[in-house]
Formats: structure tokens, sequence, C-alpha cells
């Protein structure tokens, strides 16, 4: 992977709360961490000797959408080259992973609100998709 030419962003509801903005993006950081681990650098050590985990290798900007937009971006043909993430109300909701399992395989996809999606891969594609949309701040 030549992380010099990778990017990667996460989409969020603008609308959200910002505990639900927090927790979308901790789930999703996750679970990029677990699809793309050779993004993750070595482990590193201060000047005192304290260990401390290695880290993404590149920045990873949230940006803003609303739930329509996430939803066109989730909808997307491009991403046969890309590692996407999404996390919904369905998902949101459950209070175990089991329960996540049962309510999405009872779910349609068009009804579920997407809170946030994550997007990464080459910067060229990425930024085609995400390259007009703001920062959350």
């Amino acid at each position: 992977m030549d992380l010099q030419n990778e990017k990667c962003v996460m989409v969020i509801d603008e609308t959200l709360p910002t505990g639900l903005i927090a927790n979308t993006a901790g789930i999703m950081g996750i679970t990029l961490g677990k699809e793309m681990p050779d993004t993750v650098g070595p482990d590193v050590t201060d000047k005192t000797g304290c260990s401390h985990r290695g880290i993404i290798q590149f920045p990873v900007p949230i940006l803003k959408a609303d739930g329509a937009k996430i939803r066109e971006l989730r909808k997307r043909p491009e991403y046969a080259e890309l590692t996407v993430v999404d996390f919904s109300d369905t998902a949101q909701s459950c209070k175990t992973y089991d329960e996540f399992i049962d309510k999405a395989a009872a779910t349609e996809e068009d009804t579920f609100s997407y809170l946030g999606i994550a997007i990464c891969g080459p910067k060229k594609a990425v930024n085609k998709l995400t390259g007009n949309l703001p920062l959350l701040r």
C-alpha cells in the first residue's frame, strides 16, 4: 500500500448530537483499523521510555453532510477500489451484535438512516467523492 497516495475521510451527519458524532467516528475508526491494518504504524516510545500504540499514518478529516448526502455517497458505484464503512441508525440502536445481525437481516437497506460513512483509498478517488464537503467543526 502506497500510504503517500492514500486518503481516508469520515463523513458524519452534521445534525447529530456531539456524543453520537463521537460514537459514530469511533466505531467507524475501529472497523477501518480492522479492514486496513497496514495503515496503522508501529508502536512508538517517548523520551521517558513509555510505549504508545501505533496510530494511522495519515490524517483522517471528519467532514459533514446531511443524511441524504451520506446515503447518496453510500450508493455510489465507485467503491470497487475503495474501503467503505458505514454506520446506521439500525446498528446504533442495538445493544448487542447479535441484535444488530438480526435487525439488519430484517431491514430493507433503503430504510437505513446513515449516521456516517468512512471512505478510504486512492486520494484521487476519495477527493472525487468528497472534495466538495466541508469539515465538521
